[in-house]
């Protein structure tokens, strides 16, 4: 072989090794309503900081990849992992059985219930103070499913929906809306120096959240491996502890390792 084969040879060869260094260090894109405290929001800085966001590039970088955040509405996530748009998303998703259907999910983190806020002054004490009433919810949401399938049950007047918390718990203050269902943690992380609000009621739904992926997805199991690893080191427990401010119950998923979820 000539000289110039061999360097051509060469050249070929960096630039395979080039390609694979690239595939291996290339960025996850993530998908995530960021104002959605205390999972994924922005700080004084403009930072995406929050729970899900320091699990995700936890994951990330036990995996070799960096993260890339994309900042998506809620309801548009499910479109953006389907279409390749995004690799994954967060945005405290609960994983259901509709949803297994058309997605993959990594094991849950945390178990969560909704929740009905209200403006401290207004009164209404639980969920039948509702009735006649303007109730927000974040689109697309569980909360909005189970707004929606109990209109008529508590009488809602009507039904509005929002992009995040920050917004709904706005009109809230303003008296655009009566009432807000949503994410209990999230809801309580954001009124925890703000006595003009109130969580009136849990609404048990028995939710668990997760990160979603496409339909099987090989990035699925990858990030499953990793988080039963954070469950099991005392990541995730030291996380909660970050952003709750109170130690993992032995008995939720955010400590047990669980098996993936599968569509029925």
């Amino acid at each position: 072989m000539s000289i110039f084969g061999f360097a051509l040879k060469g050249a070929v060869a960096a630039s395979l090794l080039l390609g694979a260094s690239a595939a291996i260090a290339a960025d996850i894109k993530v998908g995530a309503n960021v104002g959605n405290v205390p999972w994924e929001f922005q700080d004084e800085t403009g930072k995406i900081v929050g729970f899900e966001v320091d699990l995700v590039n936890e994951a990330g970088k036990r995996i070799g990849s960096g993260v890339e955040f994309v900042n998506i509405p809620f309801n548009g996530l499910f479109a953006a992992v389907q279409s390749g748009q995004i690799d994954a998303a967060v945005s405290s998703i609960t994983i259901t059985p509709k949803r297994l259907q058309s997605v993959s999910f990594a094991q849950p983190y945390y178990d969560s219930d909704q929740s009905l806020s209200v403006l401290t002054k207004s009164g209404i004490k639980d969920l039948s103070g509702m009735s006649g009433k303007v109730v927000g919810v974040d689109t697309g949401s569980t909360g909005d499913m189970w707004a929606t399938k109990e209109k008529d049950t508590y009488k809602f007047a009507d039904i509005r929906r929002y992009e995040g918390l920050s917004p709904a718990m706005l009109d809230l203050a303003a008296g655009r809306i009566d009432g807000y269902i949503s994410d209990i943690p999230a809801v309580l992380y954001y009124i925890k120096d703000k006595p003009n609000y109130a969580v009136v009621q849990r609404i048990p739904t028995g939710e668990q959240y997760s990160v979603m992926f496409a339909k099987d997805s090989p990035l699925a199991a990858k990030v499953n491996a990793e988080i039963t690893k954070m469950k099991q080191d005392g990541t995730l427990a030291a996380l909660h502890k970050k952003w709750f401010g109170s130690d993992v119950d032995p008995a939720t998923s955010t400590a047990k390792v669980m098996d993936m979820p599968k569509a029925p």
